[in-house]
């Protein structure tokens, strides 16, 4: 028997469940738990604000360790650079829509002064960046909880990650899509993550074959260029990798939280960890170091 860690949340279920399906598939038998993390638990507090990395994977790596579970299946987005001793990301399944939606209304239709809703500082720095004139709101919650905060009729809009609505079945509430040259994606957004120790076990080779090798080139070349940016949640940046053939286009924007300075640069090439970490330091370069250096003195 596998046993699943995952979050509680209507979308961590589904993902779980998923994975859950894929394992048994291929003749496992497999459990779900539901573990409750810090990220939930301060769901009154902006993301920006909290500061921590990892803060809705922690308990469930720690579950891992001391094998309650076999392993964990996470929004990639979520995830540190850098796991703990032990672990491994055994696998990112295909890809969902990485782009992020606009719920409510499309951004031309807005009024000037519209309350917009979002959790991300990436996403407020890039909107104020198109829209200076919108009121940007904070917004935390599963999200179910934010749609229904929008339907109250809370936000004029919100900002969300097409995929978890498309899991979910609720694209048609997609007013926009932003195209990641008009709204660079949060680095793995879109793709999960099943993360299990590095052990040799059932559970690491069982996950193991879930793996997509072309979403797992492209989200390496984004987690390089974020562990060489050394950066979080409460950063405002952006990256996006696809493929072009076998050649990596990797694209990426560092923003100031007021929208004000945009750095935006991109690169080609074959070796997803060279590349992100070549186009971190062009990012550094062009500007994004001042940019980086003012976000973590706040």
């Amino acid at each position: 028997m596998l046993v699943i860690g995952s979050r509680g949340s209507k979308l961590a279920l589904w993902q779980a469940a998923w994975v859950k399906a894929k394992l048994e598939a291929s003749g496992h038998s497999c459990a779900i738990e539901i573990i409750h993390t810090t990220g939930d638990r301060i769901s009154d507090v902006p993301l920006a604000n909290v500061g921590t990395k990892g803060i809705f994977i922690k308990e469930i790596e720690e579950a891992l360790l001391d094998g309650s579970i076999d392993l964990a299946v996470h929004s990639l987005k979520d995830m540190p650079t850098e796991l703990p001793s032990g672990l491994m990301l055994a696998a990112t399944p295909t890809r969902e829509d990485p782009r992020d939606a606009l719920i409510g209304c499309k951004l031309a239709e807005l009024g000037k002064g519209a309350r917009v809703g979002t959790s991300s500082l990436r996403r407020a720095a890039q909107l104020r960046a198109l829209r200076p004139d919108l009121q940007l709101e904070p917004v935390r919650g599963n999200l179910d909880t934010r749609l229904k905060k929008l339907e109250q009729g809370q936000y004029d809009a919100m900002v969300l990650a097409a995929a978890g609505l498309r899991r979910l079945g609720w694209e048609d509430r997609i007013a926009q899509l932003f195209e990641p040259e008009l709204m660079c994606p949060a680095v793995g957004q879109g793709a999960l993550a099943i993360e299990t120790r590095n052990d040799g076990g059932t559970g690491q080779q069982a996950c193991e074959l879930l793996d997509d090798v072309a979403t797992r080139r492209c989200v390496t070349a984004e987690r390089a260029l974020l562990a060489a940016l050394g950066g979080g949640c409460q950063v405002p940046l952006g990256a996006y990798a696809r493929l072009q053939g076998e050649r990596l286009e990797l694209q990426a924007v560092i923003v100031s939280p007021d929208g004000a300075t945009m750095v935006r640069r991109s690169a080609q090439g074959m070796d997803a960890l060279a590349l992100g970490e070549h186009l971190a330091r062009e990012l550094l370069e062009a500007g994004g170091r001042e940019i980086l250096e003012s976000v973590f003195k706040t």
